[in-house]
């Protein structure tokens, strides 16, 4: 039996309840049937308005309608599920199911990636989307099956140039520069091919140490060199279109043997959805892109485009780099010729 102390209690808890809305629903038949199966995660480390993030966003969309609500992706943007090395560690291992990661990280596992970020590797954007959306990249993705991942689609993440605090019109003038470049091997010997000086910054930080005189410069694309304000403190654009690095949708083998599980059909509907979510990307890429230099140049960003002999001139310093892919000189060759 309750007591009367015991009654009261209870009653002020159920008043409170009702009062904030938690007060006990029954279940019905709706609310269960409206509920996804399964709910998945998505790491993205740009902004929610940037192009790799709306795209994520589309994906999600896409496989709810396509699995009729039985399966849900919630994106989590910025950076909130960690830096992007500790994304693909955490995909490997099942504890994110979905991540969008630059093609330069995954490299650092599988080496033989790094080809497709030779310096110069391609004459324009449509000949990089040739080999990409043809057998060398469908070859190029499945190589991620032995990092236990899941290779589903290649996001578009421009072309990267080099922007400094003082003006740099030539090769000549970049002697000498300490420059951030990502964390990447190839990334790095590329500069050092340069003559200039690489440091590997976290992306975050580069703002701090452009604007503390640490390094003399940076390098990257349209958009990133706007949306962090690299600008702000280093104002001159190099223009050399150094290289073109893609982007790549991942999902854990974990999360795709759970949604074989759920129905056959899945995992196919996943990678079709990534594939159309992926062409909606690079439209929002380019249109952003464009954007992006228009705006900078509004601002007054003084931009040095090379003429083709200074551009030789790159060319050539980065040779031996490609004299280390003496094994890839048949691929190498099929994607110049794409």
């Amino acid at each position: 039996m309750i007591g009367r102390r015991g009654f009261l209690a209870g009653a002020a808890v159920c008043a409170v309840m009702n009062l904030t809305g938690c007060a006990f629903q029954p279940q019905t038949a709706e609310t269960v049937e409206n509920r996804p199966d399964l709910i998945l995660r998505y790491a993205e480390n740009q902004p929610e308005d940037y192009p790799t993030t709306q795209a994520a966003l589309d994906f999600a969309r896409r496989v709810a309608e396509k699995t009729d609500g039985r399966v849900k992706i919630v994106v989590y943007s910025g950076g909130e599920l960690g830096a992007e090395q500790s994304v693909i560690q955490q995909v490997q291992f099942g504890g994110i199911d979905f991540a969008r990661v630059s093609l330069s990280q995954l490299a650092e596992y599988v080496p033989s990636l790094s080809v497709l970020q030779l310096p110069f590797l391609y004459q324009d954007a449509a000949q990089m989307w040739r080999v990409l959306d043809g057998t060398i990249g469908d070859d190029f993705l499945a190589q991620l099956d032995q990092m236990d991942l899941r290779g589903l689609s290649w996001f578009d993440a421009g072309v990267r140039s080099f922007y400094t605090c003082k003006k740099v019109e030539n090769l000549a003038q970049l002697q000498g520069l300490t420059l951030r470049v990502q964390e990447s091997d190839m990334m790095s010997e590329m500069v050092t091919e340069l003559g200039a000086k690489p440091v590997q910054v976290v992306y975050s930080q580069v703002y701090a140490a452009l604007h503390n005189a640490e390094i003399d410069g940076a390098e990257n694309n349209w958009p990133s060199y706007e949306a962090m304000s690299h600008y702000e403190a280093a104002p001159y654009f190099l223009q050399d279109e150094h290289t073109r690095v893609p982007e790549i949708q991942l999902a854990s083998t974990a999360v795709m043997k759970k949604l074989s599980q759920l129905g056959p059909s899945y995992p196919g509907i996943i990678r079709s959805c990534a594939r159309e979510s992926a062409l909606t990307e690079r439209s929002l890429w380019a249109a952003r892109e464009t954007k992006a230099e228009e705006d900078l140049r509004a601002k007054g960003i003084e931009v040095t485009t090379l003429s083709a002999e200074e551009k030789q001139k790159f060319r050539a310093a980065v040779q031996p780099l490609y004299d280390s892919f003496a094994e890839q000189q048949e691929l190498i060759g099929q994607i110049q010729n794409s």
